[in-house]
């Protein structure tokens, strides 16, 4: 490993700022905790660093998806025998908020999940976790249909005039870019499934209609409004980090999409 120190609290802090990351900020992270080097207490000195930045007035969302809660008919990678799909559907633990575990997020976005004080979304398939001033309202009403649309913390974000933080990661993480998709008029759409945990602790397999996610543009995308001068790149940690203004980014997504997608 080739790092003159380890990064730290409060190293992690400066780099923030520096980027551009001020207090009382909104802002919806994706990371990698492996990209930013070796760091003195890990994914939760990153969570405190983040926090001290933003202070008691801002917020930090976190994607807390759960991918792997869906319906198993659509699974591919790998497939599994369509004997298996009534018994998956059947006994696989309901999605709780407190409960269950994010998938491939990151354990930065797990760590805050876990944190103290910290609310979640109640999507079976792409919650997101949120700390600070705005965090209720930014979790609350996440609509089963618009898991990445406007009646979710993607929107919330959005109203909030937040920042979107991309620390070690690429656009093609870049959530926000499915808040312009849901945007896109007659958004192709499908039926997606996922056991939900009910109030008397039971568990239900329900289905619903939602807007189809497609990232394979994303990175081309990001590059294209990168290319606008509207985000800041700079190093936190070891990692390469890009902080931008989220309504700037949904406005050019939504433009672009709608002249360069083909489906």
């Amino acid at each position: 490993m080739d790092q003159a120190r380890p990064h730290t609290v409060t190293s992690l802090a400066s780099d923030l700022r520096a980027l551009g990351l001020t207090a009382g900020d909104v802002v919806l992270v994706h990371s990698s905790l492996r990209s930013l080097g070796f760091v003195a207490g890990g994914p939760q000195a990153v969570v405190q660093s983040l926090l001290e930045v933003c202070g008691a007035g801002g917020t930090v969302v976190v994607p807390t998806h759960t991918p792997d809660n869906s319906d198993p008919a659509d699974w591919s990678r790998p497939p599994v025998p369509r004997t298996w799909w009534p018994v998956l559907r059947r006994e696989t633990p309901g999605f709780d908020p407190a409960r269950t575990p994010s998938r491939w997020m990151g354990a930065i976005a797990e760590t805050l999940r876990t944190w103290p004080g910290a609310v979640r979304s109640d999507h079976p398939q792409v919650s997101f976790a949120a700390l600070g001033k705005d965090a209720t309202g930014i979790v609350a009403g996440h609509r089963l249909t618009e898991g990445l649309g406007e009646h979710s913390p993607l929107g919330a974000v959005h109203r909030l005039y937040g920042k979107v933080l991309l620390l070690g990661c690429g656009h093609d993480s870049n959530t926000s870019l499915h808040l312009a998709e849901s945007r896109q008029p007659a958004a192709p759409r499908s039926v997606a499934g996922a056991s939900v945990r009910q109030p008397d602790g039971t568990d239900q397999w329900v289905t619903w209609s939602e807007v189809v996610a497609d990232e394979s543009d994303f990175a081309e995308l990001g590059a294209a409004f990168e290319g606008t001068g509207a985000v800041t790149t700079g190093p936190v940690g070891s990692a390469t980090a890009r902080l931008m203004e989220q309504r700037a980014l949904v406005g050019f997504a939504t433009t672009w999409l709608a002249e360069n997608r083909r489906r």
